[in-house]
Order: structure tokens, then C-alpha cells, then sequence
């Protein structure tokens, strides 16, 4: 598979980016339905505990590359340790108008403004009932742009009911730079209110369910100390699964002059690398291990994955990398975070 991206790769560069990112897409379901890229099963690593699953490798996709779920056998192939579908929303969006996501090709780096543009849940749900991927699955859910900020905490308790039966853990995205005030559910009581209603219905989906579906929040990249303080204190106090760090960015550090550098979104890519990781380590010294961080944001080799891993991360997931490693990176980032693992697992 890495091969054959190598190969498209240059022409999948003069498309439009999001032209390239549907064709590739499309490409990879059309070969993995002929059974050319062999078997899907994740690649062989380091086992994880986190959240109460076990991963059966630390590496992970990270949502925003299959939003509607169509993709998740085809992707299975490159040898996730989990794969984040998503964001999903309640109702179909159209999201922003197009372009909407720009390559930056000499820092390694995409902008996107792509505003959860998505099939809404009834499309979502379908998709993941009728995929063959039986591995383990994150759904990122979102609220719709038309609903009122105040009105939010509705939409993330109509995404956790319709996902909680088909997932492993959810995901609630509240730092997406691209849906208007989305940001602000990161402050402290508007966190708190959202948080307390999803730990509420997440008892009640465990009790109507049988089982329990860990709760993780993805949090901006975005923050100052303060801002950490308070994010950390309420998935203590709220008792949730994991925390996702992070989305991608709103500075231009790193990217200053460069083509499509000044338009809007969210900057992920190698410039993000030490802001998200920055803000890694500085959760783990406030949550000393009561709340397990999954690390995302500038992995574009193994090594970056190990410093997410030594920042304090119990999991990484990639995305961006992928655009400009391929498949490969998948492998690459087992092989060394596992040896990492192996190398800081206690007697070993």
C-alpha cells in the first residue's frame, strides 16, 4: 500500500485538495473490496490499556478523515490500533463553502475550514452497521452549525444515544475552530454543564445498554495555563474516560508566508507538532494519571509519536502525516512507539 501511494501520491498533489482527498478515498475502497492490500487487522505492537479497552497497538486514526464512517474497512488496512470516525453531527451540513482545505506543502502542514460537513447521524449510523470492521471505534460527535450555542448540550446527548450502541468510546469535539463560538464550551461553566449532563446520560445508556462506553473529550491546542487548570480540574471532577489533545490550531506559527498560509481554519501538520505537545505534557502533570491523555497533532514520523508517548500520552492518532507519509506512517509509529512501551513497561 505505501508503494502504491508513493506512486500517486504527485498526482494526487496537483488535484484540489479535498478532490484529493475524496479520490484517494475512493480509490482505497475500490482496491481493498478487490482484496489487494491484503488483510485488515492491526498491525502487531504494544498492547494499551486505556480507558478500560485494550489496544491492541498505541496508533490510532484520528477523526476527521472518514466523517461519515463509508471508509472504515479500506482504512482498516493501514494497521490502526483504533480508528476515531467522524465528526458527526445530528442533522446533515453542508459545512463551509469551498476551498475549504489547503496543503502547505513546504511546511508539511493543511489548513482546513471544512465547518463538520457531514451525512448526520441516520447515514453515519448506517455506515458503521454496514461495514465488515470489527476493530475497535471511536465516534467524534458534534453539534449542527444552526443549533445555539446554548442549545448545544443538546446536540452531544443526541450524537452519545445514536452512538453509543455501535462504539467503543465517543468522542465530544468541542474545539473545532470551525463552527462559530464551538470554543467557548471549553470554559469552565459552560464545560461543566455539558460534561455533568453527558457523565448523566452515559449512566443511563450503561444501565439500558449493558455496557459501558468510555466518554473522551478533544480539547484545542489553543490554551494557557489557565485554561488547562480548569479543563483538567472538570474531567476529574466529571470522571471522564480519556482526554484528546488536541485539535488542530489557530496561529500561523510556522507557516508565515507560505502559500494559502493566511487563510481561515484550523493549521494541523508538522507546525502543530510542539504546541499540541506542549499542551500534552502540561495535562499530565495536572491529571497524574486519573484521566489517560490520547495525543494528536504533528506526528509525521515514529519519533514524533515516541515524544507524545514521553510527554505523558497513553495513545497517539494521525492524520495529517498521512497526506505526506502515506500508509507508512502507520507501521513506522507501531514500531517505535511499541518499542518505546516495551522499553518503559514495568518489568520488562
Amino acid at each position: 500500500m505505501s508503494v502504491l501511494y508513493r506512486l500517486a501520491q504527485p498526482w494526487l498533489f496537483r488535484l484540489d485538495a479535498e478532490k484529493a482527498h475524496d479520490t484517494g478515498l475512493a480509490a482505497l475502497d475500490r482496491v481493498s473490496a478487490l482484496g489487494l492490500l491484503g488483510r485488515a487487522a492491526p498491525l502487531p505492537g504494544h498492547p494499551v490499556e486505556c480507558m478500560g479497552i485494550t489496544f491492541p497497538n498505541p496508533v490510532g486514526l484520528a477523526a476527521g478523515l472518514d466523517k461519515n464512517a463509508r471508509h472504515l474497512d479500506g482504512l482498516a488496512t493501514f494497521g490502526f490500533g483504533f480508528i476515531e470516525a467522524g465528526t458527526v453531527t445530528p442533522r446533515a451540513q453542508p459545512g463551509n463553502p469551498k476551498p475549504r482545505l489547503f496543503r502547505l506543502e513546504a511546511a508539511q502542514a493543511v489548513i482546513n475550514r471544512m465547518g463538520f460537513n457531514n451525512e448526520g447521524l441516520d447515514a453515519f449510523v448506517a455506515n458503521v452497521q454496514r461495514a465488515r470492521y470489527r476493530g475497535i471505534l471511536g465516534i467524534n460527535i458534534g453539534k449542527n452549525f444552526d443549533t445555539p450555542i446554548e442549545q448545544a448540550d443538546d446536540d452531544y446527548l443526541i450524537g452519545l444515544r445514536r452512538a453509543y450502541p455501535l462504539a467503543h468510546y465517543v468522542t465530544v469535539n468541542i474545539s473545532s475552530p470551525n463552527t462559530k463560538n464551538l470554543r467557548a464550551l471549553q470554559e469552565s461553566d459552560a464545560l461543566d454543564r455539558l460534561l455533568g449532563r453527558l457523565k448523566a446520560e452515559q449512566g443511563r445508556l450503561h444501565e439500558q445498554h449493558g455496557r459501558y462506553v468510555p466518554l473522551a473529550l478533544k480539547i484545542a491546542p489553543d490554551l494557557d495555563e489557565t485554561q488547562i487548570d480548569a479543563i483538567a480540574g472538570r474531567l476529574v471532577e466529571h470522571r471522564i474516560d480519556a482526554v484528546i489533545a488536541t485539535n488542530t490550531t489557530l496561529s500561523r506559527e510556522g507557516v508565515e508566508g507560505l502559500p494559502h498560509a493566511s487563510e481561515a481554519g484550523g493549521l494541523s501538520g508538522a507546525p502543530v507538532r510542539e504546541k499540541s505537545t506542549a499542551v500534552v505534557r502540561a495535562l499530565a502533570l495536572r491529571l497524574q494519571n486519573r484521566v489517560p491523555i490520547i495525543a494528536a497533532g504533528g506526528i509525521l514520523d515514529g519519533r514524533a509519536a515516541v515524544e507524545k508517548l514521553e510527554a505523558g500520552a497513553r495513545l497517539v492518532q494521525v492524520y495529517s502525516g498521512l497526506v505526506y507519509r502515506g500508509p507508512g506512517l502507520v507501521r513506522e509509529c507501531v514500531e517505535a512507539t511499541s518499542a518505546w512501551l516495551a522499553s518503559h513497561t514495568p518489568g520488562r
